[in-house]
């Protein structure tokens, strides 16, 4: 019989084959490569020094480990990019790894930026504040800290060091009496003329040498004039210097490390076990530990250490400058060219080391330990959170443990300011970068309609899941749907959910129980009778913790809601009126009523307003044209 099989519907080789079919059109240059799998979804993302070379590697059977051998078999397609240089090539795949997390790169997870201490320059009394983000305003800055909690540690010792303000220059401008900040020694009140340009302008530059680990001076010149004020007799005076020699010693005593040899240094240690991995970096600057993060990136069973760290090094400072040296816990394969970036990344020498002995060496330690600890602590609460997980199936007869729980509420005050709030759970947690919030905007809804909000909420939710995650193959879709409501918002949301097309996740409504208190829930699902979980169950305990995070989520949704409100004026809609424009009206007339009523002539006189924006406000406000 012959063979009349149509050569078109021929299924494309995958695997080995297809990869092998790449090789005949590369050539020797570096570069990135991606691999697909028949969706066209990225499946690993690598550079290369040769493209041809490295492509023959996965071309050929046999040496692999288990994890590149699954990656293999499900290659359909790749795709190249070409760069002049490794370096180039090196910088390039970290990016794109960041923004389209392949499934099978170690893959660095959670990468906010970090906040620095900025002392702002654009003042004759320069103010000290936390700092995040872009550096555009002038002044000095200081960081990375760890964390928000420690730079406002540090700003809190720092205010009762150098009694420097942290108040707004609006704020400052506006004073006609010192705050309470001047009462409780906080500020040394430069906005009522209680101290001198001069005199403040020396307490700024104490504060920055201390910044910059120059402590030794300033306190020995704080101990030399605390003396002379004891000798004098001038014993509060001498009892307010006490104080601020106190509040550096604790700056420097809750920094806990302060190295003598390290001035300036990110200390990366790396610790695996089990497949996880977790990476601890100590912010050394100013021979000053500025605090300590720990981080937990997607790793497995086959990966090596040089690997987890040298993907780690790529992505986490794709957005960040790196310091003067980077000591490592683990060498990784390509330190000369990891150095090569990093240098060309900040402008300037950067050196990596795996240090073997002396003060490095003990602060890799220190780090190594810190690690150790985190992840036994995060692998103890995974089981925890994977037992709940089971008991959460078990108890709403899922298939199996939910990876994905999706809780909504509702807040409002008599249906003004009205948001909807999304948390998400899995198991790692409480999963907050995948919180979302809901502006309600529909104009027909009743005030307070709470079927109504919900209603609004889930449709824009499940549409854009549609056109998102369409094969709902990204992890995006839930798996359980929590509810804080009884039978009447289940009904509701079971009709929602059925009109957008999607009847196959599971949804729980949570009720309070007739008098309401806490631990007599009810849980409602479509179709089922109501019941109840024992009182002293965990599975229960759990549910009450999603159902307030959900709570606690969408109040400060709508307190934030609220008081941006609050401080709205119709300005806020004028064309071309922006913070600053709007401050310098507000300050001319008094208030936003002012504005609306002012003549053409009296809005061209205010600073900063040019003839044309003064006509668009007039134009705004009376309707012309």
């Amino acid at each position: 019989m012959d063979d009349l099989t149509d050569p078109a519907e021929t299924p494309a080789p995958t695997g080995y084959a297809c990869i092998h079919g790449y090789l005949k059109t590369l050539d020797a240059s570096p570069g990135v490569y991606r691999m697909l799998d028949a969706q066209a979804r990225v499946l690993y993302v690598g550079k290369a020094r040769n493209l041809k070379a490295r492509v023959s590697n996965y071309a050929r059977p046999g040496g692999h480990s288990p994890r590149i051998e699954r990656m293999i078999r499900d290659t359909a397609s790749m795709m190249f990019l070409t760069t002049r240089t490794e370096t180039e090539a090196l910088l390039l795949e970290q990016n794109l790894i960041k923004q389209l997390k392949p499934k099978y790169n170690v893959l660095l997870r959670d990468d906010k930026s970090f906040p620095n201490i900025l002392v702002a320059k654009n003042h004759a009394f320069p103010q000290i504040k936390k700092h995040r983000g872009a550096k555009k305003e002038k002044g000095t800055y200081f960081g990375p800290f760890a964390s928000a909690g420690a730079v406002n540690r540090t700003l809190n010792q720092l205010q009762k060091a150098f009694l420097l303000r942290n108040c707004s220059d609006a704020m400052f401008e506006s004073r006609t009496r010192p705050c309470l900040l001047y009462q409780i020694k906080r500020c040394s009140g430069p906005c009522v003329g209680l101290v001198d340009k001069a005199g403040y302008a020396a307490a700024v530059a104490d504060a920055e040498q201390f910044l910059q680990g120059r402590s030794t001076r300033i306190q020995e010149e704080l101990a030399g004039q605390m003396a002379a004020a004891s000798e004098a007799m001038e014993f509060e005076r001498a009892a307010a210097i006490r104080d601020r020699i106190r509040a550096l010693t604790n700056v420097q005593s809750s920094q806990g490390i302060n190295p003598k040899g390290v001035r300036e240094a990110d200390v990366i240690a790396l610790h695996m076990e089990s497949g996880q991995a977790c990476v601890q970096v100590f912010f050394i600057r100013a021979n000053q530990n500025w605090g300590n993060k720990d981080y937990y990136p997607r790793a497995g069973q086959d990966v090596a250490p040089a690997e987890v760290l040298e993907a780690f090094l790529g992505q986490f400072y794709d957005n960040k400058e790196p310091p003067r040296q980077v000591i490592l816990s683990d060498a990784i394969d390509n330190a000369d060219l990891m150095t090569e970036a990093l240098s060309q990344k900040a402008g300037r020498k950067v050196e990596i080391l795996v240090p073997q002995r002396g003060e490095k060496a003990e602060l890799i330690s220190g780090a190594l330990r810190n690690a150790r600890e985190s992840l036994a602590r995060r692998m103890s609460e995974s089981a925890t959170q994977a037992k709940l997980l089971q008991g959460v199936a078990e108890a709403f007869g899922l298939d199996g443990p939910p990876q994905r729980i999706e809780i909504y509420d509702n807040s409002h005050i008599m249906g003004t300011n009205a948001v909807g709030a999304m948390v998400v759970a899995g198991p790692e947690g409480f999963l907050k970068n995948q919180y979302r919030k809901f502006n309600i905007k529909g104009t027909e809804l009743t005030p307070g309609d709470d079927f109504g909000m919900m209603k609004e909420v889930l449709t824009r939710r499940f549409q854009r899941l549609q056109k998102e995650d369409p094969d709902r193959d990204k992890g995006l879709w839930p798996d359980l749907l929590l509810i804080d409501g009884g039978a009447g918002q289940v009904s509701a949301v079971a009709q929602i959910m059925a009109e957008q097309g999607v009847e196959d996740i599971p949804m729980v409504g949570v009720a309070k129980g007739v008098d309401r208190d806490a631990g007599k829930e009810e849980f409602h699902r479509p179709g089922a009778r109501p019941f109840a979980l024992r009182h002293n169950d965990p599975v229960l305990y759990f549910i009450q913790r999603l159902r307030d995070e959900a709570h606690r989520f969408a109040i400060g949704t709508h307190r934030a809601k609220r008081a941006k409100a609050v401080g709205a004026t119709p300005l806020d809609e004028v064309p071309g009126v922006g913070a600053t424009r709007k401050r310098a009206l507000l300050a001319h007339f008094g208030s936003a009523k002012a504005v609306s009523r002012a003549n053409l002539a009296d809005l061209k006189a205010v600073e900063g307003i040019s003839d044309a924006l003064a006509e668009t406000i007039y134009d705004f406000f009376h309707d012309r044209g």
